[in-house]
């Protein structure tokens, strides 16, 4: 990766996330599902901005992009603008680093805030898993558990 860094987080520290991840979604109540959902992670040319691209073949789940980059506002965070196939756009808030991938929304951006979400991944000690779950939040108090995620490395 060609050296990017701007007054945000630096995008050398993502490349524990850069390659091929096969996924496991539990939603609640619900088994595990492994259905060939896979995502990627890769620099954009230039080294700018990490791309993320996913495909879940399950009707619960909306296939998507995310552009990765540094945010400007938080010293040493990050900003996930995300897209998927219902047309829903949002800008998730990033933290990465000691093994632990957090995501989260909590304020509207271009696109109303009717909950707030949140993600926490955790990396196993050889980087080939990332065990976590997204929670969200609809009252401004009380934090629900929405569905787990697990990535493995391809």
């Amino acid at each position: 990766m060609a050296e990017a860094t701007n007054s945000g987080g630096s995008l050398e520290a993502l490349a524990p996330l850069v390659g091929e991840w096969s996924i496991v979604v539990a939603f609640k109540d619900t088994p595990p599902v492994d259905a060939g959902a896979r995502v990627s992670f890769e620099w954009l040319p230039g080294g700018g901005f990490l791309v993320q691209r996913w495909e879940v073949p399950v009707p619960e789940a909306p296939d998507g992009i995310a552009i990765i980059g540094a945010d400007p506002a938080r010293e040493g965070g990050y900003l996930q603008h995300y897209f998927d196939t219902r047309g829903v756009a949002r800008v998730y808030k990033m933290s990465f680093g000691d093994g632990v991938w957090r995501l989260w929304r909590d304020e509207p951006d271009f696109s109303p805030l009717d909950f707030a979400q949140r993600y926490v991944g955790t990396f196993s000690d050889d980087d080939t898993t990332i065990a976590g779950a997204w929670e969200m939040r609809h009252d401004g108090t009380t934090w629900e558990h929405d569905f787990d995620i697990t990535y493995i490395r391809a």
